[in-house]
């Protein structure tokens, strides 16, 4: 199994399951993922291995929440979002080092985290009609889509977009999760031309898949037992955890 010991692959198993439950429950969970894939795998190689399990846990999400979703919002951002996928893909073709890609999604994190946070505290006129303007919606699109190619780490950043523009729970998980399986569908074919997904690794994903599933059961037992406030806090709260991650 990619030559994990049996060790290595409990923790990608937990790994799983925190996607299952990502997709259904907490999105930021997905950062955490990203570091702790980054930490088993060489970063660059990770991503193509995270990739196909998104994808599963993705379609098991827009399912369930298929009918919770802003297509409003997903339709404002999608040109934004093809062209960061492309930046990304112009990225991952010339670097092949990890630690420059994990430095610039932690630095990513972590100032989108600030943003929300004095919007929420102080609420500027700025900040107050920032989620409105067409500027911020082209940043966070082009941004959703760089990261998310360059290393299944949008989740944040669309976490906080869609937090900004005040979205309910379900139509947050809803919304997100059609996002997510438009755009990593996207990416198959640029991974596997980039090499990142290949039949070995394929293979291995087949092993994770039963993890995948108990984490979007969970996640859908846990997602109306959060109070939206406290559902708010945790998704910052974790997004800065996996952020500093990255960073280190």
């Amino acid at each position: 199994m990619l030559g994990l010991d049996w060790g290595a692959f409990i923790l990608v198993a937990i790994c799983a399951l925190l996607i299952g439950m990502s997709k259904t429950g907490l999105p930021t969970l997905g950062i955490l993922v990203v570091a702790a894939m980054a930490s088993i795998f060489p970063a660059r190689e990770s991503i193509g291995i995270v990739l196909p399990m998104l994808i599963a846990a993705d379609i098991i999400a827009v399912t369930y929440y298929r009918r919770s979703v802003h297509w409003k919002t997903l339709m404002s951002l999608l040109p934004w979002v093809l062209g960061g996928i492309a930046l990304g893909f112009i990225l991952l073709f010339f670097v092949e080092a990890s630690r420059p890609i994990e430095i610039i999604l932690g630095a990513i994190v972590l100032v989108l985290i600030a943003i929300q946070v004095t919007r929420d505290k102080w609420g500027t006129k700025f900040l107050a009609v920032l989620p409105e303007s067409r500027v911020f919606i082209g940043v966070m699109g082009t941004l959703a889509g760089f990261t998310t190619m360059i290393g299944n780490a949008a989740g944040p950043i669309m976490a906080i977009f869609l937090i900004a523009i005040a979205l309910p729970k379900k139509e947050f998980i809803g919304t997100g999760a059609w996002f997510f399986l438009s755009v990593n569908l996207i990416k198959v074919p640029m991974y596997i031309g980039l090499g990142l997904i290949t039949f070995e690794t394929i293979t291995f994903n087949l092993w994770l898949v039963p993890a995948i599933l108990l984490g979007t059961y969970l996640g859908i037992k846990f997602l109306p037992l959060i109070p939206q406030k406290y559902f708010n806090v945790t998704i910052l709260i974790l997004a800065a955890v996996g952020g500093i991650n990255l960073l280190l």
